[in-house]
């Protein structure tokens, strides 16, 4: 009788130790509170939608508007004669909006061949931490471009579709720390028109883009994109390097390549400088935002 009680004692001791322990944990979690565990969305990967002419990981947000002016100038190796290329100026202006979190549009316009272009950026997969967390962010991009300048003769042999070009983007990246961004983005770019017979009317690249943070404010970025096959003949891998600056509104993007185009058609298959042997040129990017439509 005497083991029976004792026993009976000592399970009820234990049942009554556990769930004063357990009736403690929850006191804990309820003083940490649901932020401790909730999904959190990584944020500013780079400090712009672009790395310098490439598309970044990240997006402008719903209901804003983003103004871009882009310059290329010319060749730093002609030296004082023509002030070191800012005498030769390539532009192109768009003007990017954010249809939601995760959908940006865009339209722009090059002054170099007088090319229109526009693009659809999407985000299927969001770098995230917490319960259900994703290592990494996928964007999906599908743009064209049409070249509005005037044929050569015979003017007649050419319709409206040789002046198209069309590309697909996909962007792996990833934020693997406050100071450091990296993300690959292959490209399939198609030409309508080409200008040879035996040019490659389809182009694949691989471009390779990241981000350092120097200080608050400032980060220093390359964008790289070499091409794997379909080459346009005489052309060279873009490859760009600089510095981003914010300003409040603005993002300054001041920077080094061997590209002028600024688009991808034009910078995969029209870069013919090579950036190795002192054929860089100076540019810069230009963003400033204005919230159109505010949150509710």
């Amino acid at each position: 009788m005497k083991r029976i009680l004792y026993s009976s004692l000592s399970g009820m001791a234990l049942l009554l130790s556990t769930t004063c322990l357990y009736a403690q944990d929850q006191d804990l979690l309820k003083e940490l509170g649901t932020d401790s565990v909730k999904k959190e969305y990584v944020k500013n990967a780079f400090k712009s939608s672009r790395v310098i002419h490439s598309h970044s990981m990240e997006f402008i947000g719903k209901g804003v508007l983003d103004v871009r002016i882009l310059h290329r100038f010319g060749t730093v190796n002609h030296g004082v004669k023509d002030l070191f290329g800012l005498d030769e100026a390539n532009m192109r202006f768009g003007f990017d909006y954010g249809l939601g979190k995760n959908l940006t549009v865009g339209i722009g316009r090059s002054n170099v061949n007088k090319e229109l272009d526009g693009f659809v950026k999407y985000r299927p997969v969001q770098q995230s931490t917490g319960p259900g967390s994703i290592p990494f962010s996928v964007v999906l991009i599908t743009g064209m471009s049409v070249r509005t300048q005037e044929f050569p003769e015979p003017k007649d042999v050419y319709k409206f579709q040789h002046r198209l070009a069309f590309w697909q983007e996909v962007i792996i990246g990833r934020k693997f720390s406050e100071a450091f961004s990296l993300q690959l983005n292959p490209i399939f770019l198609h030409r309508n028109l080409v200008p040879n017979a035996t040019d490659d009317n389809n182009t694949w690249a691989l471009g390779v883009g990241g981000r350092i943070k120097l200080t608050r404010r400032t980060a220093f970025v390359v964008d790289y994109t070499p091409v794997l096959a379909g080459r346009q003949p005489g052309t060279k891998d873009p490859l760009a390097m600089g510095f981003d600056i914010e300003t409040g509104g603005h993002v300054f993007q001041l920077h080094f390549t061997n590209a002028t185009g600024m688009n991808e058609r034009a910078f995969l298959t029209t870069t013919t400088d090579d950036f190795w042997k002192g054929e860089i040129r100076f540019g810069f990017n230009l963003s400033r935002v204005f919230t159109i439509k505010k949150k509710k």
